[in-house]
């Protein structure tokens, strides 16, 4: 029997589920703007008590790898690699944008996750579900909407749309697919954790030291560094 702890902090919601005995004992998915650093070590505690469960019970870690919000990203990440090494215990990685197509897992056809990138720009991919599996069309990447909707429309297939912070996207979706696009409610496109359980069932393990974030695009310090070393080689 599997007891599974699933964390993902990608974007403003941060949602943490725990399986006992392969069934899902308790979830909390939060989506008020606060620090998951603050939030997510008490809620993690908070829920194994409630499931009756030690961390020395838990069989595996499943956590979402991004894309999405850097620091919230990156508190997630850090908190599953740092249980799964200190416990010795497997832990598995799921595309964030996968667990939000998950939204639609059971039922069947094309699905469009995506989360706010800022400036017009998203990240994104193209998932068909198909009651109860999940297959990748196009790679998770960070593009701009107007491209990423005109690249759709080629498809001309009904598409559903899932977002939990997309809502300034809606009425440029609409404008481009028409009848093609079905927008799925905001409370519906929120991610939960208890689905990362049974989308990571496809994944393979990965060694701890192995395992990373899923940025989509460089962080600032990267960009940054980046910027001075090709100012330095310029000027030499």
């Amino acid at each position: 029997m599997s007891n599974v702890l699933c964390i993902d902090t990608s974007n403003q919601p941060m949602s943490v589920a725990v399986y006992k005995d392969n069934q899902l004992a308790v979830e909390l998915t939060v989506n008020i703007k606060r620090n998951h650093s603050i939030q997510l070590m008490p809620a993690v505690r908070d829920l194994m008590k409630q499931a009756e469960l030690k961390p020395n019970e838990l069989t595996e870690i499943v956590v979402g790898e991004g894309p999405g919000s850097f620091t919230g990203i990156r508190i997630g990440m850090t908190t599953a690699k740092s249980l799964a090494w200190t416990l010795n215990i497997p832990i598995k990685t799921v595309s964030s944008l996968e667990l939000v197509a998950g939204s639609m897992l059971y039922q069947k056809g094309f699905v469009c996750p995506f989360f706010d990138a800022r400036r017009g720009n998203v990240f994104t991919g193209l998932y068909e579900t198909n009651y109860g599996d999940i297959d990748c069309l196009e790679e998770d990447g960070h593009t701009d909407m107007e491209s990423w909707l005109s690249h759709l429309k080629e498809l001309e297939q009904p598409i559903t749309f899932v977002s939990p912070n997309g809502d300034d996207f809606h009425s440029m979706i609409n404008s481009y697919l028409r009848d093609q696009a079905i927008i799925l409610d905001q409370a519906m496109s929120l991610p939960r954790a208890s689905l990362l359980y049974p989308i990571s069932q496809t994944k393979e393990e990965s060694p701890v030291h192995l395992v990373k974030p899923n940025y989509q695009r460089m962080t600032q310090a990267e960009a940054n560094w980046i910027k001075q070393h090709k100012d330095e080689s310029t000027n030499e």
